[in-house]
């Protein structure tokens, strides 16, 4: 860091139902070494006593209950209006089922600093139970035509990275204040799935960068094999259809290829109820988009 005070971060950590996440999560937080930050739980009306646990736990932090689940958008919307009245200068949203390293915000910060254009820096994730697997290397890219999104998995050079980053993937999301105020919240039509993609389009759209700090490392439990479920499948695809009918000129070819695909694709494997709620979720997100 340079000698100029070090900005103050606002953490927003986003639990519903899963305090024991949570918990990991707030103590490899107390081990950070940057000089300058504050921690906010958002509890999305959980049902598990996560609230009270955490509390105990924690009694620092400071934990703020929306009591209803509002969605990954919804819920961290809450927690970065929270935070932005404290006068936050950066907020990093990070998902509550990851570890941090000491080092993870100083190098993120210091990445947004280096450029003032910079609207959102992402870290590299790695799957827990995979230390030498990399989850994401900071964000991914959209295939506009093909109605699908990818993330980069390996180390990427700036170069492309200016090219081609079109999104921060939300597990680990730090946002500049200027650029919250210019663009506004997460659009918390998104339940869950592609609010991170259609916030930084936003931000590209608005003249920001995104970069990606290649020393910030966050370990994230999710599985390397995530299990899937009707659920998903309803959620994502509604979520899908709502990002390309606000980003695409053509919204009905990249949901016909997208959404068709991953229908198709559960058809043929007879996987009746995943196939139902694609469709479900397809229709869902159309008509509320």
């Amino acid at each position: 860091m340079n000698e100029q005070p070090a900005p103050t971060v606002a953490i927003v950590v986003l639990n519903w139902n899963g305090w024991r996440d949570t918990l990991d999560c707030l103590d490899s937080l107390a081990r950070l070494a940057y000089p300058n930050y504050q921690v906010v739980v958002v509890d999305n009306g959980s049902t598990d006593e996560s609230e009270k646990r955490i509390c105990e736990s924690s009694p620092d932090v400071s934990v703020l209950q929306t009591g209803a689940n509002l969605g990954f958008a919804g819920g961290n919307n809450a927690g970065i209006e929270c935070t932005l009245g404290r006068d936050a200068d950066f907020v990093w949203l990070l998902n509550n089922d990851t570890f941090v390293e000491p080092h993870t915000l100083t190098a993120m910060v210091e990445e947004m600093r280096e450029d003032g254009k910079v609207g959102a820096v992402g870290s590299v994730l790695r799957y827990m139970d995979e230390p030498d697997r990399m989850q994401c290397y900071g964000g991914g890219w959209v295939r506009p035509w093909l109605g699908m999104s990818r993330w980069f998995t390996s180390p990427t050079p700036d170069e492309t990275l200016r090219r081609h980053l079109h999104y921060i993937m939300g597990a680990s999301l730090l946002i500049r204040r200027a650029a919250i105020e210019r663009v506004g919240l997460l659009d918390d039509g998104f339940f869950m799935y592609w609010e991170d993609t259609d916030y930084g389009f936003r931000l590209l759209k608005d003249g920001w960068r995104l970069a990606v700090a290649p020393e910030s490392t966050v370990w994230h439990r999710e599985s390397a094999v995530p299990g899937k479920s009707e659920r998903l499948d309803f959620n994502f695809n509604a979520s899908a259809v709502r990002f390309f009918k606000k980003h695409s000129p053509l919204p009905i070819v990249p949901i016909l290829i997208g959404v068709g695909g991953r229908f198709a694709k559960r058809v043929l494997h007879r996987n009746w109820a995943r196939a139902w709620a694609v469709a479900r979720g397809a229709f869902a997100g159309w008509r509320l988009a």
